[in-house]
């Protein structure tokens, strides 16, 4: 080997050395941001939790006996009631299901309004009609109110959903394709490739919901179309049914998991840049370009 090729292999190996502690270093910031992220949903929902009990003690403050009006007993015998019953959700809600909190933190801010407009109605009883009609007035605007925050709690739970989705999505963190000939050994003869092995790597990540899964990868050939073994090979991704060109089945339980996909050669080979796209519970998980050359 000539100098001046020795000296180009070793600027490429710190290259691919410097980017690979790039990809390490950005993983790690991702995995304390989504530990961090979780945290402070367990905040939160213990917040709430509070708020929950502190408005069922309020609840409490009002005694039936002392409001001469049987609808509105009714009424905050109920809204008692639906304190009680939500504060029993929110305790057995998990603390990753933010799309749920989201909605009981929203229930909260209604109920509240609900009681403030209780308690006018029962200061108003004994007043005029004249008072009784103003009170009315802002009962109303009250309820707008409750409407506006409504629609900014709605776009606040949108938001948090999204991030909370980001957050546990899986990744995978590690790809390569393999050409094997008939004797399943590495080559790099294009006429001897026999199989394609495909060995991945998904990330670890707690947020994401644990059970049995299935991965699907897509082969996507230079031209643009999709390998595949069997036209009836689709899963549904985005509200459509696409094909897919391998699948598998796996359990994941929040730690980091290898495997390998392998695609039998039955076909002449396009030769050029391919791509590979893996799926995992209905969401783009990784996509990586890989050549077959002559």
């Amino acid at each position: 080997m000539s100098k001046n090729k020795y000296i180009a292999l070793i600027i490429g190996l710190i290259v691919l050395a410097l980017c690979v502690c790039a990809l390490v270093w950005m993983n790690f910031q991702q995995k304390t941001e989504m530990k961090e992220m979780v945290e402070l949903m367990e905040f939160e929902k213990e917040q709430l939790e509070d708020e929950y009990e502190e408005l069922a003690i309020q609840f409490d403050g009002y005694q039936t006996p002392d409001i001469h009006n049987d609808s509105l007993v009714e009424l905050l015998s109920q809204e008692k009631q639906r304190v009680q019953d939500l504060l029993e959700e929110l305790r057995i809600t998990k603390v990753t299901n933010a799309r749920r909190i989201a909605e009981l933190k929203k229930e909260l801010a209604t109920v509240r309004q609900v009681m403030v407009s209780y308690v006018h109605q029962i200061d108003s009883l004994d007043r005029t009609n004249k008072r009784l009609v103003a009170e009315n007035q802002q009962v109303k605007q009250q309820y707008q109110e409750v409407a506006r925050q409504a629609q900014q709690l709605e776009e606040e739970r949108t938001q948090l959903a999204e991030v909370v989705s980001r957050a546990s999505m899986l990744e995978i963190s590690h790809f390569q394709m393999i050409p094997l000939n008939k004797r399943d050994r590495k080559t790099s003869i294009y006429n001897q490739i026999q199989k394609l092995q495909f060995d991945y790597t998904i990330g670890r990540n707690i947020t994401n919901e644990p059970g049995m899964k299935t991965l699907y990868m897509r082969i996507t050939r230079p031209d643009g179309e999709v390998m595949q073994k069997n036209i009836n090979h689709v899963f549904r991704f985005e509200n459509s049914e696409i094909a897919y060109s391998i699948s598998k089945d796996f359990e994941y339980a929040g730690e980091e998991i290898s495997g390998a996909l392998y695609w039998r050669v039955e076909e002449i080979l396009q030769t050029g840049i391919y791509n590979a796209d893996f799926f995992v519970d209905g969401e783009l998980i990784g996509s990586f370009p890989f050549e077959i050359k002559q």
